[in-house]
């Protein structure tokens, strides 16, 4: 055992949304089990939304988790913004904000941090997107560990960006076509299993900006932590780690999975259990498309008739501001709440998923394809209906439809309708297509149950991972001998 005094204490900062703010605080929580401490930096706003939502959380998120025995701090800083400011509805201006405004305040706090910190600071662990930490990191002298919370296949698209360019597959205006089979470690894909930075060819916006700035900067890490498995993607890692020190080290859960001691939720979660006790096994469509996405009234509104023409159970998660329209309160087909649906639907604006997921009432997830949903769908083997919508969720369909065979399209980029909604829910749900996915995601989930046994790749990793930066934090305290 490595005496306490030379475990690491880092600074753990993460991206203000709810997608990376979860993992970011289980991986808070796995290196502090294993030693570290750890100054945890969220932002006023996240922090604002976390402690209106959950009962008892107090001013430190953290509290019970420390009771525990795990050494982890806790701070807040602005993002820049006002701390009631609708980041949802003027995304462009709150990714402005922390292009522009945000490392300031993050500067601020980690001077103080490393001034008086006890044990001394040694690493900075920051997420990928951000389009500071290597350069903070070398001026604290500081290691780099950079953490990036969606697949690798994804990370390595980022990372030779160049390739992309050079080849026409993007930042010109007429794109490719054809399909890209020239990334290291990464067959082949189509141009539209691209993410949706990759696909738009304007390169100016705010999200272009910090995307083309963040991995610059992330060349300069330490290490890449990653949230995926090793027998998840293998070809894509071992590729990125002749290039640089990739650790796969997911999936990162709650440490009971259905049970956090640290509230993450930006809103109230509602309580499914007892409807879904009172449905048979098996018999539940979850419906949810995460924590940013937005789509129209009319694709709500088609999604809502397929779900009822399908006449399976379901739970639909809808976020208030889920729907871009004026009529928000209600942008339900007419009857749809209260008079079509009865006892097969329970709507509600927020849940625990994992703990909707993992229970045996639930046969089918139709989700927007969110990294974390996908990881926790695989666990609880629940197959996916895949209906991207912006972002990551395009390439992870890829991963999930086509590679890895776990789940369906939706409607994979045409109009939706209520006749394929009602179509492809019953393909998901029964019959001989139902059972080929149920299989082939048992046999994911127990890919993932050998990742984090005691001897699988993901604790190895971790272990590796943790020897060689004790290693990097002693010889960086050393003086430099002058050789004679």
């Amino acid at each position: 055992m490595v005496d306490a005094a030379q475990n690491p204490h880092a600074i753990l900062v993460t991206y203000p949304l709810q997608g990376h703010l979860i993992p970011s605080v289980h991986l808070a929580i796995k290196l502090a089990s294993r030693g570290f401490t750890i100054t945890f930096i969220n932002t006023k706003s996240i922090h604002h939304q976390i402690t209106c939502t959950a009962e008892d959380s107090g001013e430190d998120i953290f509290a019970a988790a420390r009771k525990t025995g795990l050494d982890i701090r806790y701070t807040t800083i602005s993002d820049g913004l006002p701390v009631k400011f609708n980041r949802s509805l003027n995304y462009d201006k709150f990714m402005a904000s922390l292009l522009h405004v945000f490392s300031a305040h993050v500067e601020e706090a980690i001077e103080e941090i490393v001034k008086g910190a006890e044990p001394a600071v040694s690493c900075l662990i920051a997420d990928t997107f951000f389009v500071w930490p290597g350069k903070m990191a070398k001026k604290y002298g500081l290691l780099y560990i950079s953490f990036w919370a969606e697949p690798a296949l994804i990370f390595t698209l980022y990372y030779h960006l160049h390739l992309l360019r050079l080849n026409g597959h993007f930042g010109c205006i007429d794109l490719r076509e054809d399909p890209i089979n020239y990334i290291p470690g990464v067959e082949s894909l189509e141009p539209n299993d691209l993410t949706s930075y990759l696909q738009e060819t304007n390169t100016t916006t705010v999200c272009r900006q910090i995307l083309f700035r963040a991995f610059d900067d992330a060349r300069a890490a330490d290490y890449v932590l990653c949230n995926t498995v090793q027998d998840l993607e293998p070809k894509t890692i071992s590729a990125l780690q002749e290039r640089i020190n990739f650790v796969a080290m997911g999936p990162i859960f709650p440490t009971r999975f259905t049970k956090s001691i640290v509230p993450t939720s930006l809103w109230a979660e509602s309580d499914c259990t007892g409807w879904l006790d009172s449905k048979p096994h098996g018999s539940v469509l979850f419906v949810s498309f995460g924590s940013h996405a937005h789509i129209n009234k009319n694709e709500l509104k088609e999604i809502a008739n397929g779900l009822l023409q399908s006449n399976v159970n379901f739970i639909w998660v809808l976020r208030p501001d889920f729907v871009n329209s004026d009529d928000e309160n209600n942008p339900f087909p007419d009857g749809f709440r209260h008079k079509e649906t009865g006892d097969q639907a329970m709507i509600v604006p927020w849940c625990y998923q994992i703990q909707v997921l993992a229970h045996p009432a639930i046969q089918g997830f139709l989700t927007h394809c969110g990294w974390n949903s996908i990881l926790e769908s695989i666990w609880c083997q629940v197959p996916l209906l895949c209906f991207p919508l912006n972002n990551d969720q395009f390439t992870n369909r890829k991963l999930v439809v086509n590679d890895w065979k776990i789940g369906i399209n939706l409607c994979d980029r045409k109009p939706v309708t209520r006749i394929e909604v009602s179509k492809k829910i019953k393909q998901l749900m029964t019959g001989k297509s139902a059972d080929k996915l149920s299989h082939a995601i048992k046999e994911m989930k127990t890919t993932l149950e050998k990742a984090v046994a005691a001897d699988g790749s993901s604790e190895k990793n971790m272990d590796q991972f943790i020897q060689e930066l004790k290693v990097k934090i002693q010889n960086k305290g050393r003086p430099n001998v002058a050789k004679h």
